[in-house]
Parts: C-alpha cells; structure tokens; sequence
C-alpha cells in the first residue's frame, strides 16, 4: 500500500482566468524583410544615379576631344599647321610671291582673307626695305581636336632681317583654327595674342 504522501489528488487543479496569467511579452514578428526591401531599394537609386553620372561623364566634349587621346592625330595636325604657318610667315624679298602661292594651298575661309589683305601690304614694305622675315615655331599646343577640325597655339620667334641693319627678333603667339580637307589641314582663322 501506499503512503498519503504518494497520493496525488486525482482532480486537477483549477485553473486561471486569462486576466490572471502573468503578463507575457509581445510576439516579435521578424522585420528583415522590409529592412531588406528599404537597402535594395536605397542600392538599386544609387546604381541608377551612378549609371546617370556615367554617362554623362560619357558624353562631355573632353571625350570628343582626340588631342587628349590620339598623339598620332596631334602629332599630324601640329605638324601640318607649325609647317604651314612657318611657310606662309617668311619671306625675303624676292620671295614674296612664292610666300603668296604657298598660302593659297595652306589657308581656307577668313584666314585666307585676313591674309591676302595683310601680304599685300607687306609685299610693298619687303621690297622697298628689303626686310627677310624667318619665323621658327618654338612650342605648339593642340588644344581641341577631332576628325574635321582643330585649334592650335603656337608660339614663335620672329628673325627680322633689313640690309645693312642687324636682325631683330620679336616673339609671337598665334591661336588658329585648322580644318582637315582632303588629306591635310588647312587653317581657317588665325588669331594673334
């Protein structure tokens, strides 16, 4: 037999109203998944705003420009536009009108102008001071550069020659604008500075 302390009570006992329970802490519902959402989200703004950016820098006129990339085409227009204006700006005396043809073939458009209207009085001075004007072209910059076109600074020395006086030289800086026609460039503008 057994003992009253092994008897367990056979009626269970009562239980507690729900206003009883202790309180329970709230149930946590997993928030990663909108927290997921907002950082794709924030991800995919800043690829668009990066694929924006990148083209834009794409499309800038310093990424048309090949005198930053092309050192075979700069090469060919600073020396096309630097033999060109060493050509049409010496002259001797009694050279003045092979200065002339040369510029005929080597200037286009307004620098042709500017030009003619120049030499005609210098042909006048060279003869009657028989004055020789060399000029060298010390540096040359290509500026801007495409297929068609481009702009070119250039400084030169000039060595001024007059008989029986000793030559004098000056420095000069010219900006000019070439155009390709054909297979060369000839210069369109030519602006002093």
């Amino acid at each position: 037999m057994s003992t009253s302390e092994d008897v367990r009570p056979l009626i269970p006992a009562p239980r507690t109203s729900p206003e009883n329970d202790p309180p329970r802490a709230p149930v946590r519902r997993p928030r990663l998944l909108p927290a997921l959402l907002v950082v794709a989200l924030a991800l995919a703004i800043a690829a668009a705003g990066l694929l924006v950016r990148a083209h834009q820098l794409g499309d800038t006129p310093a990424t048309d420009n090949r005198a930053l990339v092309d050192t075979a085409a700069t090469a060919q227009v600073a020396g096309d536009v630097s033999s060109a204006v060493t050509r049409i700006f010496s002259y001797a005396p009694d050279s003045t009108a092979a200065t002339r043809e040369a510029a005929r073939g080597l200037l286009a458009g307004r620098a042709a102008r500017q030009y003619a209207e120049l030499f005609g009085q210098v042909e006048k001075r060279a003869a009657e001071q028989q004055l020789t004007l060399t000029t060298h072209v010390v540096r040359v910059a290509v500026s801007r550069l495409t297929d068609t076109s481009a702009r070119v600074l250039l400084f030169l020395d000039q060595v001024a020659e007059r008989r029986g006086k000793p030559p004098t030289t000056a420095a000069a800086q010219l900006t000019v604008a070439a155009e390709r026609r054909a297979d060369r460039w000839q210069i369109v503008d030519i602006t002093s500075r």
